[in-house]
């Protein structure tokens, strides 16, 4: 059943289930909220920070991706924001566990897990702040009942519900490249639900990515092009049971380095979200995601394509089902379970650059599934909470092959690899004490498990001049961790958050120099990652300022293969990152602010031998209302023109953002 049809059948069940529930009472109507679950008491145990709605609607740069940066720890694979980096490149990860370009930490948009089926990378383009309520992001904290994949931590998007979206609102902006972002967001209460529809699009040139003495005459501006489209719906089953809706579909087109090295990302997700509230509460989630990747690789020396990644269709299918019986009031018990399936295969043409013709075409992929059964329990004794919980996963890597050809069809290569199965057990363990109004201790221990992907088991690829293989017999990574923290209020309006942490990765995957020019996905002994995370904030009066700050210890475990880089930091894992924002609101919806942020030095390779300088960077964003319901809006990004080296691969360098200014219109809301 394609894609297509699936949205249109949830779309129409969603329509049609927005219709008016009267209470036997008189006809009370019930209103309905949108959400999940709420937290159980426990979840103060591990460390959680959150971003609220009106910091998501402020954020300079308008992407989701920096405001996830105000926490600190968060970190993509590059420096590069979803404009101008290739999405490939866009995993997420917390607490220096990074080293590649996959998701160490799991994205979930109203419960459903966002990571691309084939590359494990977040779709940070299609997901647009103005849409959501809060960001929770637990740093560490294992899989427990999240699902695999939440190996560095977890990542919960929510979208807003009804009492901040009602009506029609947007925005308009245009900045001094003459570049554009549109958004605009229409919701309506129906009967006893509510149906929201928002759409977006961004465009522009770009800047150059590549430094001034290095262009050539086909050097190319960071051009991008991309818009997302969302439809949510929330009716009423019974007054205390209520059906959710949501069906993405998203586009971005992007252009790196030289005119023609063109990539493209797009997908269509819809998910079914059944909660129920009441004695024996309940939430039970389905989706299906479609998704798709092209990618055109230019000579660097040639200026023309050598490699045409045409198509990389995935799939991804699965389901949560979690249960909360009545078991008192000092406890919350959770039951679950939940399933993933990925598929997807690599369409691949090596080209000629010399006679343009067909060199070599490829063909890769494969499926991965996991099945886990989840269950936790909260127990409140006082002021103390304590939490267990344990894990266990079902998994296969089944079904992958590499097989290539040359220009004229015949056969080069033809892998077929064994499927492989196994159980998985993973727990984990906290406390949170209220010993005063001003203080709280929390403590936990836990473990995790990640799948390698079907891009790291499959898919073979270059950024000239390093050619980086596929592995097909990647182990699992494993994560055991502790951490402890205190969370202090002294005064009214001032937050205090101190965590230290002790996370390893066994088996962690890495891109392993194994000669000259060549690299293979490998899985080291481990990354063992030590640090201090600090936030906090303060509020005086009409002014606010927002700090958090992380510093971590991280090292890379190798031995064998892998024993040139031991005891080097991972690839891509500052050892320093900090932010702090200042606000100051006038009136009411006036809002001044400046963001002040650092990331240290870190390295582009396994070996420390291509070194990405330190960068600090000056945002700022204000908001001027000039009517009811409508105000202007001005947001400067890296507004020192600081120099933000992304890649640096044997000299050859990408840039981030420059200097940026925005203007625009903000109606509604």
């Amino acid at each position: 059943m394609p894609i297509s049809r699936y949205w249109m059948a949830g779309t129409g069940l969603a329509l049609a289930m927005v219709t008016p529930l009267a209470a036997e009472d008189g006809g009370q109507v019930i209103v309905v909220t949108g959400e999940g679950l709420g937290e159980t008491p426990a979840a103060p145990a591990y460390d959680t920070r959150t971003i609220d709605r009106e910091t998501l609607l402020s954020v300079p740069s308008g992407r989701i991706e920096d405001a996830l940066s105000s926490i600190a720890g968060f970190q993509q694979f590059r420096r590069s924001d979803s404009r101008s980096a290739n999405a490939s490149a866009q995993g997420a990860t917390l607490r220096a566990l990074g080293g590649n370009a996959t998701s160490r930490a799991l994205v979930l948009l109203d419960g459903v897990p966002m990571s691309d089926p084939f590359f494990g990378y977040i779709p940070f383009s299609a997901l647009a702040p103005e849409r959501l309520g809060q960001i929770r992001v637990t740093r560490g904290g294992g899989s427990g009942p999240f699902g695999a994949g939440a190996l560095a931590g977890t990542i919960e998007l929510e979208s807003a519900g009804i009492d901040v979206l009602e009506g029609v609102a947007g925005h308009v902006l245009a900045n001094d490249r003459g570049e554009t972002e549109v958004s605009t967001t229409a919701a309506a209460r129906l009967g006893s639900g509510f149906l929201v529809a928002s759409g977006r699009w961004d465009r522009g040139q770009g800047f150059f990515s590549t430094p001034g003495a290095d262009r050539v005459p086909f050097s190319a501006r960071a051009a991008f092009d991309g818009w997302s489209a969302q439809i949510r719906g929330v009716a009423p089953l019974a007054d205390d049971i209520e059906l959710q809706f949501r069906g993405l579909a998203y586009r971005d087109e992007r252009t790196l380095r030289f005119e023609g090295a063109d990539s493209t990302i797009e997908g269509q997700d819809a998910s079914l979200r059944l909660v129920g509230r009441g004695a024996w509460q309940f939430d039970a989630i389905a989706y299906i995601q479609a998704r798709n990747f092209t990618n055109r690789i230019i000579s660097s020396t040639r200026f023309v394509p050598v490699l045409d990644q045409r198509n990389t269709p995935a799939t991804g299918l699965g389901g949560k089902l979690e249960l909360r019986p009545p078991v008192g009031d000092a406890h919350v018990l959770r039951l679950g379970v939940d399933y993933r399936r990925s598929d997807g295969e690599l369409y691949e043409n090596a080209i000629s650059a010399f006679t343009g013709a067909v060199r070599a075409r490829r063909n890769a992929g494969g499926t991965n599934t996991d099945l886990g059964l989840f269950v936790e329990n909260d127990w409140t004794i006082g002021s103390l909470v304590l939490t267990a919980g344990a894990r266990l996963d079902r998994w296969t890597i089944r079904d992958g092959f590499f097989d290539e050809r040359d220009g004229d069809g015949f056969s080069l290569v033809s892998r077929a690899y064994s499927d492989r199965a196994g159980w998985d057990a993973s727990f984990r363990g906290g406390a949170f004490l209220r010993a005063s109004d001003a203080i709280a201790l929390r403590a936990a221990a836990y473990s995790g498990l990640r799948l390698p992907t079907l891009n790291e088991l499959y898919r073979p690829f270059v950024v000239f001049p390093i050619v980086t293989e596929a592995n097909a017999a990647l182990e699992n990574e494993r994560l055991e961790g502790v951490e402890a923290g205190v969370d202090l209020t002294p005064a009214d309006g001032v937050a205090i958050a101190l965590t230290a942490f002790d996370n390893r990765v066994k088996n962690a995957i890495a891109n392993v120099t194994i000669g000259t020019n060549l690299r293979q996905r490998r899985n080291i002994d481990a990354i063992h990652a030590r640090g201090i995370e600090l936030s906090a904030s303060a509020t005086f009066g009409r002014f606010d300022a927002i700090a958090s700050a992380a510093w971590t210890d991280a090292e890379s475990q190798g031995s064998g293969f892998a024993a040139a880089l031991d005891g080097n930091r991972p690839s891509q894992t500052p050892r320093f990152v900090g932010e702090t924002t200042l606000s100051y609101r006038p009136a009411e919806n006036w809002v001044f602010s400046m963001s002040l942020r650092h990331v240290g030095a870190q390295s582009e390779d396994d070996l420390e031998t291509d070194i990405l300088p330190a960068a600090t960077t000056l945002d700022a964003f204000a908001r001027v209302p000039i009517s009811d319901g409508i105000s202007l809006v001005f947001r400067g990004e890296n507004l020192t023109g600081e120099t933000i080296v992304t890649r640096n691969q044997g000299g050859s360098i990408d840039l981030g953002v420059p200097r940026t200014v925005w203007g625009g219109v903000r109606f509604g809301f």
